[in-house]
């Protein structure tokens, strides 16, 4: 797949300025191929917490009906909501919170999905706030989540955009029907470079790790993404199921790029930062991420999908079981199903936008943007990425740690 012409820094002015001007219309791990192609869920559950609501109730947190008072506290990723360095605020939030007069607390508080969960499991464990009405987590997190009744279930009638999720994500094996999450973006996993180091690319395992790239190369802390990358280069279906040989072959792979001194980090998306400062000149890095560093930087990286396969993957906004502002919370993610709200976060954010009639409005913004098949991906550019397949919880514990192991951590 060809890579995108980099957005001029002139055009991104206009687009942010487009964006802060623009009025905001009011209202606004496991996901498989075979998920994404499932016929949406039109059952609707009377709100409960999530998974397990008696034992939730019984901890002494907050019923799942829960009270509209207080800010809503929302912790996401880097990089992930349009923001307007000048005035340092998020455009589409200062809108909202102007239109409802709901505050939010806006918080970049998501670096790792196991770190992040690390940091509140166990207040999740005893039923106590953790400090976030949404969570913003990616699919095979999210299935943890809801399995062990850590989210409440969300009221169709709370956040009617509902329904402009796209037929492809309205159903997922980990939450049929979508009631305990709402997808906030998608995205593809795949290389990253300077383009000043790196004049001709990377697009494939072994460009990558060139021996001129020799620790300056960092990966990401995300096991399916770094491992389904290695994966697919070494001959394996990820979607399938692959056995653990197969997949310990990718670590032994990993392992020795890491000792051998090929990799300096395996990171979170954290890695933005050093090829800023040229400490490192590629990764397994995230497209999105990757679009916005480029055109915040005068052209200077690019991205491609492996020529051997990317991956595909998706966050999820949830309500966690502890939190007291449901109702507040649904109207903050009702309000990002908005098409034109979504439109204006998918022309800063570059990930794949989640919400029909999106694609329209982009129309509005950045008419190139409308046809980058990385935020309006077609066949073609799918047919480039896999979803890294559900793991047993057997699986689950031998490759998460065989993968800690061979990284160190």
């Amino acid at each position: 797949m060809p890579t995108e012409e980099p957005i001029a820094p002139k055009t991104l002015d206009l687009i942010r300025a487009q964006m802060s001007r623009r009025g905001v219309i009011a209202g606004a791990g496991g996901l498989g191929v075979a998920g994404l192609l499932a016929a949406c869920s039109t059952s609707s559950p009377k709100p409960t917490a999530g998974g397990s609501p008696s034992a939730v109730a019984d901890s002494g947190s907050p019923s799942a009906v829960a009270d509209t008072g207080g800010t809503v506290r929302w912790a996401n990723w880097t990089l992930y909501l349009d923001y307007e360095s000048k005035t340092k605020k998020y455009p589409t939030l200062e809108a909202f919170q102007k239109q409802s007069g709901i505050k939010v607390k806006y918080m970049e508080d998501v670096d790792d999905n196991n770190s992040f969960y690390g940091k509140v499991q166990g207040q999740l464990k005893l039923g106590q706030d953790i400090g976030y009405d949404i969570v913003t987590l990616t699919d095979w997190m999210a299935t943890r989540w809801i399995r062990l009744g850590y989210t409440q279930t969300i009221d169709a009638t709370g956040i009617p955009n509902k329904v402009n999720i796209l037929d492809k994500l309205s159903t997922v094996g980990f939450d049929p029907g979508r009631h305990q999450s709402l997808t906030w973006q998608s995205g593809f996993a795949g290389f990253g470079w300077n383009k000043q180091k790196l004049p001709k690319g990377i697009h494939t395992i072994d460009q990558l790790f060139d021996p001129a790239n020799k620790g300056k190369i960092e990966v990401l802390s995300e096991m399916r993404d770094t491992m389904g990358i290695i994966l697919q280069y070494q001959g394996v279906d990820i979607e399938s199921n692959f056995t653990e040989a197969q997949f310990m072959n990718g670590i032994d792979f990993l392992t020795k790029k890491i000792s051998d001194g090929f990799i300096r980090k395996v990171v979170g998306n954290s890695y933005k930062e050093d090829l800023i400062s040229g400490d490192a000149v590629a990764v397994i890095g995230w497209s999105g991420d990757l679009f916005q560093l480029n055109s915040e930087n005068n052209g200077k990286f690019d991205f491609a999908l492996p020529d051997s396969g990317g991956t595909l993957w998706s966050d999820n906004m949830m309500i966690p079981s502890t939190s007291h502002n449901r109702l507040n919370a649904e109207k903050v993610m009702n309000y990002y199903y908005e098409p034109a709200v979504a439109a204006q976060v998918a022309a800063y954010v570059n990930y794949i936008c989640p919400v029909k009639g999106a694609q329209a409005e982009m129309e509005k913004i950045n008419p190139a943007l409308a046809k980058s098949p990385y935020i309006f991906p077609d066949a073609t550019a799918l047919a480039k990425a896999k979803v890294f397949r559900t793991l047993t919880p057997a699986e689950e514990t031998t490759f998460t740690t065989a993968f800690q192991k061979a990284t160190g951590n």
